[in-house]
């Protein structure tokens, strides 16, 4: 089954569109969204978990209609938005006692865990946290409740590098499972392109791509080249690219790179940046 379907979802602002987005979440899998800052991304989150209103399209989260059944499919679902939204007097022992009444599968031990791995204090309050502290605690809690799908929006963002390694671990470890899946904003790409499965690159609102990492790393590779070199390669090959004054620089798939040219490899984040600010389609 898969934990994620979006078919054609839109939703317009005075000032931005989601348009027609169209996402897979297989069952097992992480999948990555990838965008600038306003691209989307937190308004993909949100349509999902039903606290904004779709104008259009359809959103199932484990095989049930989102809109229909939130209420039954908040126990399967473990989220962390950019805000973690807990009362400021409480401390992470109080957040526990209290999350223990919230969702029917919690976990006392599994969270005490999570608390003592990601070095939180039982005793400060959260109104004293730092940001990524308030991310530590948001994670605790999504990990914590027997959830089968991890939404998480910007998780990563506010962690020192050594915490995000071993929050990453973490999510690699949860979906070991072939029953769990985590979809994952960001626009850390590094951190992404470590865990995902597939990566989903949205712009402006627009789903520019959404494919399996390996393939796209192992299919498309990246070549320099003059403008008025001969032995170029054809436009209609060419999936993205930058002109500069010092040449051409162009992502393209391997299979159709002119024989003796020479290629390098491609990185998620160097798929991302041709894709927004290159020439190409």
């Amino acid at each position: 089954m898969n934990a994620l379907e979006i078919k054609n979802l839109t939703k317009s602002f005075d000032d931005f569109k989601l348009d027609n987005l169209n996402l897979t979440l297989p069952g097992g899998c992480i999948m990555g969204l990838i965008g600038e800052n306003g691209a989307g991304k937190s308004t993909v989150i949100k349509l999902i978990l039903d606290i904004i209103h779709k104008d259009g399209g359809s959103i199932t989260i484990l095989g049930k209609n989102n809109e229909e059944n939130i209420n039954i499919t908040k126990e399967d679902v473990g989220v962390v938005l950019d805000e973690v939204g807990i009362p400021e007097c409480l401390n992470t022992e109080q957040v526990g006692k209290i999350m223990r009444y919230t969702f029917k599968n919690w976990n006392d031990k599994e969270y005490d865990k999570i608390i003592k791995k990601l070095s939180l204090p039982k005793n400060k309050p959260f109104g004293e946290f730092s940001r990524g502290m308030k991310m530590k605690l948001g994670i605790a809690i999504a990990m914590s409740h027997n959830s089968k799908l991890l939404l998480l929006d910007e998780a990563t963002n506010g962690l020192d590098p050594v915490v995000r390694d071993e929050v990453i671990d973490m999510f690699i470890d949860y979906t070991r499972d072939e029953n769990h899946s985590i979809l994952i904003s960001s626009h850390i790409v590094s951190d992404l392109e470590k865990i995902c499965d597939y990566i989903a690159f949205l712009h402006k609102g627009k789903l520019l791509l959404c494919e399996e990492k390996d393939r796209l790393l192992s299919e498309y590779c990246m070549i320099h080249y003059s403008i008025d070199q001969a032995d170029r390669p054809d436009d209609k090959y060419i999936k993205f690219k930058k002109i500069s004054p010092y040449g051409i620089e162009a992502v393209i798939k391997r299979n159709m790179v002119p024989h003796g040219m020479s290629v390098s490899p491609v990185s998620i984040e160097e798929l991302f940046v041709f894709m927004v600010k290159g020439d190409g389609e």
